[in-house]
């Protein structure tokens, strides 16, 4: 039931204090109406009897306590929901920015979501090509995982959250079903028509769901954005059985809102001065990924979050890795060196690879491939680092070839276009094409019957290869 006050008796930035008002309940919609005529929408942070603490998500500038008027709606905030979604693009509030109709919904779903029974839950499980060699081959996603990106301020990783969002499958029959939703917070108009165009351009966006927060949108409608995106990603996953890949970026405007909000509500600051709940509100958006038993759908997440001064310490990031199983770290010294994408192989981490490699997903082996290039790339560094301490000429004939190992490595594993799409049999061809480059005795990591089977066949071709370059 709508009940409407005028009662404010303080507004400070977004917020409202609203007293004498009854019924009234937490993450209640409000709809604010100024002395000026504007309107706006908010909802409600805290009720304490009978005073309630509302948010505004276009702001109050202006506007006059005494005459505000403050109108409940007696529901929470929702999203309508429907598979005509695919294809389309809403701003942070769900409402249509591409000129489009009105979505008309099969159903209208609360934005906060509802808990997964723990019990409930299904292990991520299968593998989702991105088409980049570098997650794919070492560190690849699993269906039902959440992966973040870790990056720095002028690092491309909105190239990469685009290309992941062209490019991503899973492989078999299940390859019609599957979805992405992206969600991008605080981004300029420049980097929001750059994702429409990438995606539009593959005809990728046919698959896809857009929900965009731009810079100049009001902070606090960033933080619905991406509850927005994850409730359009339950919809799809698990009541039409889709496989749902949500990207969000850039986790880190989405944690400074907070931060705004929460210094306006004059709480108690934290670290780096967020609030003390950051950690509990990131678990709630990474936490609504995963399996369900008995429903064939999934949700995957890569959120995306750039790491102020490169620092993997700050609050962002470290909580980040609390919560989510690995990250995928973006390299600065890679791309000064020109290599895209600038992946960290050494210190990026996928703790549930092992789930979504091997017989029946990928290749028997990935696995043991996987290992044995992750060891020669980490030797080849070492050896590189040694060889700028003692010079080239003390470095034994092994760790000369580890050293060669590793710049091609970089060059031919971890480089590769913008729009170059590998299949995962490339990504593991390429593989084993570096392998040759070390000695067969230096193969320590990988089953002689594999070295037997895929080997020989790369040798004859390298050779093959000088011949003709000669």
């Amino acid at each position: 039931m709508e009940r409407e006050y005028m009662t404010t008796r303080d507004i400070v930035g977004p917020l409202m204090l609203v007293e004498d008002v009854s019924g009234v309940t937490y993450g209640e919609l409000v709809e604010l109406e100024f002395p000026d005529g504007t309107s706006s929408l908010g909802n409600v942070l805290e009720v304490n009897e009978d005073i309630a603490l509302v948010q505004a998500f276009q702001g109050t500038r202006g506007s006059n306590p005494a005459d505000t008027k403050v109108r409940f709606l007696g529901k929470g905030m929702t999203l309508g929901v429907s598979r005509d979604m695919l294809g389309r693009v809403f701003d942070g509030l769900g409402r249509p920015r591409d000129g489009g109709p009105e979505i008309l919904p099969e159903a209208r779903l609360s934005i906060h979501g509802s808990p997964i029974n723990p019990t409930a839950r299904d292990f991520p499980d299968d593998f989702i090509q991105t088409g980049i060699s570098s997650i794919d081959g070492l560190n690849p996603l699993v269906r039902g995982q959440k992966l973040p990106i870790f990056s720095g301020s002028g690092l491309p990783h909105n190239q990469l959250a685009a290309q992941i969002a062209r490019q991503a499958a899973v492989a078999g029959e299940e390859s019609g079903a599957f979805a992405v939703v992206f969600a991008a917070m605080g981004v300029t108009f420049e980097d929001a028509d750059f994702f429409m165009s990438e995606l539009r351009q593959t005809a990728a966006i046919e698959r896809a769901v857009l929900f965009l927060n731009l810079a100049d949108d009001p902070a606090v409608e960033r933080i619905a954005t991406p509850r927005m995106a994850l409730t359009a990603a339950e919809y799809l996953a698990f009541e039409c059985d889709m496989h749902v890949l949500v990207i969000y970026t850039d986790m880190t405007y989405y944690c400074e809102a907070l931060r705004e909000v929460s210094a306006a509500r004059k709480e108690v600051p934290g670290r780096r001065g967020f609030p003390g709940y950051l950690y509990t509100d990131l678990a709630t958006l990474y936490e609504r990924a995963g399996r369900i038993k008995g429903k064939s759908g999934s949700i995957t997440q890569i959120p995306i979050l750039t790491m102020p001064e490169d620092d993997k310490t700050h609050p962002i990031p470290d909580l980040t890795g609390y919560i989510t199983e690995g990250q995928i770290i973006l390299d600065r010294n890679l791309h000064r060196r020109g290599v895209y994408p600038p992946v960290a192989v050494l210190p990026s981490l996928s703790r549930l690879k092992q789930k979504g490699i091997g017989p029946g997903k990928t290749r028997e082996d990935h696995a043991d491939l996987s290992n044995q290039l992750f060891g020669a790339y980490a030797r080849g560094i070492q050896a590189k680092e040694l060889a700028v301490i003692l010079g080239e000429a003390a470095l034994s004939e092994a760790d000369t070839a580890f050293a060669a190992f590793a710049d091609a490595f970089e060059n031919r594993f971890i480089r590769q276009g913008e729009h170059d799409d590998r299949a995962i049999g490339r990504t593991l061809e390429i593989g084993w094409q570096l392998a040759t480059l070390l000695p067969r005795g230096e193969l320590k990591r990988i089953k002689d019957e594999y070295i037997e089977q895929y080997l020989p066949a790369m040798e004859a071709a390298a050779v093959e290869g000088a011949m003709n370059a000669s």
